[in-house]
This record gives C-alpha cells, sequence and structure tokens, in this order.
C-alpha cells in the first residue's frame, strides 16, 4: 500500500486563458490528492491521507478518490471549506496558481495514529507541508514514518505565493531531506530552492528526480548514477498535474522500493515521462490508466 498525504483542493481553471473575466472550469487538484488518484488509476495499491471538507467540493473529491480505487480510511472530515487553486495558463500551456485556502479543511489536518499495514511506501508535497497547522503534522508523519523504515517520497512543488518567508522554508526543506528515501521535483523547484543534487544526496535521498519540462527527466543516485530519458512530444492542453503523474508513476514502476540504487532507471524515467505525456494531453489534472500508459 502506498500511502499519499496532502492536500486536496479544487482547481478552477479557465476555459479562454486570454480572458481573465472568461469561465472557469471546476477540476479536482492539490498535489498529492492528484498522486494518489494517478496511483489508482495505474493499478497500484494506494490511500488518501488527508483532511477533506464536507461540502459539495469534498464530496467531489472523495467521489474521483473512490472512483481510481483509491482507499479513503484514513481521510479526515471537517466542515471548513475547500481550498481553491485559481489557475493561469501561459500559451504553452503551463500553469501558475492563486489559492484560497485561508480556514480550509485541509489546513486543520491531524497527525494519524498509524498507517495501514504494510504500508510500503509514504509520498508528500506541495501546500500541506506549508500552510499550518497541518504543516506540522504532515511533517511528523513524514519523520515517524521514515524511522520506521517506509519509503518516502517528498516532491516540493513549490508556490512561492504561499510561502512568507522564502529563506524559513529553504531551511526547513532542509530539515526534511534526512528523513527523504526519493525526492522528486522540478527544474523550477530546484532553481528557486537555489540548491544542487549533490548536496540534496548528500543530506539523505538515495535518489534524486528532476523534471526539466520538455527536456525531459533526469535521476541521479547515491552512488554518482545519472540517467536522463526525453519527453514524449505531444499536444499541450496544459501541464496541470504532470508533475503528480511522474511521482505516481515513479512508485508504481520502482520493482523494489528498498533497492533504489539498482533501479532500472531508464525504464522507469520512460515510464514516468509516458504518463505525464498522457496527463498534459487533457485538461486538467487526468492522470492516465495503466492500459493507456501500455507498456514502454
Amino acid at each position: 500500500m502506498i500511502v499519499v498525504a496532502g492536500e486536496s483542493l479544487i482547481d478552477l481553471v479557465p476555459q479562454r486563458p486570454e480572458d481573465p473575466l472568461g469561465p472557469l472550469a471546476p477540476r479536482p487538484g492539490g498535489g498529492p490528492y492528484n498522486t494518489a488518484v494517478a496511483l489508482g488509476r495505474l493499478g497500484a495499491g494506494a490511500a488518501f491521507c488527508s483532511r477533506v471538507s464536507t461540502d459539495g467540493f469534498g464530496e467531489a473529491l472523495l467521489g474521483g478518490l473512490h472512483s481510481a480505487g483509491v482507499d479513503t480510511s484514513l481521510v479526515q472530515r471537517g466542515p471548513e471549506p475547500t481550498t481553491l487553486a485559481v489557475a493561469s495558463l501561459a500559451p504553452d500551456g503551463s500553469a501558475r496558481y492563486s489559492f484560497y485556502a485561508d480556514g480550509t479543511a485541509d489546513r486543520l489536518f491531524e497527525l494519524p495514529p498509524q498507517l495501514p499495514s504494510p504500508a510500503s511506501a509514504l509520498a508528500l508535497g506541495t501546500c500541506s507541508l506549508v500552510l499550518e497547522p497541518g504543516a506540522t503534522a504532515y511533517e511528523a508523519l513524514l519523520r515517524r514514518e521514515s524511522a520506521r523504515g517506509v519509503l518516502t517520497l517528498l516532491d516540493p512543488n513549490i508556490r512561492p505565493g504561499l510561502i512568507p518567508d522564502p529563506d524559513a522554508y529553504r531551511t526547513r526543506f532542509s530539515s526534511w531531506l534526512p528523513y527523504v528515501s526519493l525526492l522528486k521535483l522540478s527544474e523550477e523547484d530546484a532553481e528557486w530552492l537555489g540548491g544542487a543534487v549533490e548536496e540534496w544526496l548528500a543530506a539523505g535521498p538515495e535518489a534524486v528526480v528532476v523534471t526539466r519540462g520538455a527536456a525531459g527527466l533526469t535521476a541521479y543516485t547515491a552512488e554518482g548514477a545519472e540517467h536522463t530519458v526525453p519527453a514524449e512530444r505531444v499536444r499541450v492542453a496544459d501541464t496541470i498535474g504532470a508533475g503528480d503523474t511522474v511521482n505516481a508513476a515513479l512508485l508504481h514502476r520502482l520493482p523494489d522500493l528498498n533497492a533504489l540504487a539498482s533501479a532500472n532507471w531508464p525504464e522507469i524515467l520512460r515510464y514516468a515521462a509516458r504518463a505525464a505525456a498522457l496527463t498534459c494531453e487533457r485538461e486538467g489534472a487526468q492522470p492516465p490508466t495503466a492500459e493507456e500508459v501500455g507498456r514502454v
């Protein structure tokens, strides 16, 4: 069972990107939520660990998890509203977000007493590790499960508008690395964080995967190996959820979550690139199924 912990929210995606007052389409979203749905669609055993509103949006989010076959027994519920993220799309399909997160349900997440047994991996990231008081609870979950020997994946998925003190966040990010098995981040995340792959590997992770958009994906291991595969060329509707799909594909395709150094990284990265490309062809975060991805 792969547990994904973090926020779920509603993306409001412009239907006419050139018109700031044009219609917005609500789509289920949030980095961890998208990762959980992608894992379910790829056929992996997945559970979602979060706090979800009892409002209409919250019910729709739970429905999306159930449809993907994701276990929701770790989901906490509350009457607070669902977080909203208003997307703006660039001509190349890349997205930026404005968040409406004050007083929302996912910020009030509390540390669960235990995860399902056996939990083979724990994935975290994005807003959930920024917005308090939930961020402290998610951080405690990361540290606890890492100490129990659970493989941990961290995707910081930086949203600068949500981070009031960048230097404090960078310091906190560094404090997580000894508890992280697999660090996955975008080239933009790496630039914002200001670190280097070698520094991050020395701090704890066994492998680091960097996504580079149209330039593909690269995996670096603690043993000094480096593997790069190109991105698949597709007609991009938008890039919403592409990185989250990569998270899911990596976890799903790794044959042994306790042997990252010996993994067949070129094959794993090709699979992740294919899954992400299919997500980019669709509006909003709509990860592909295992049948759609097929064998690479």
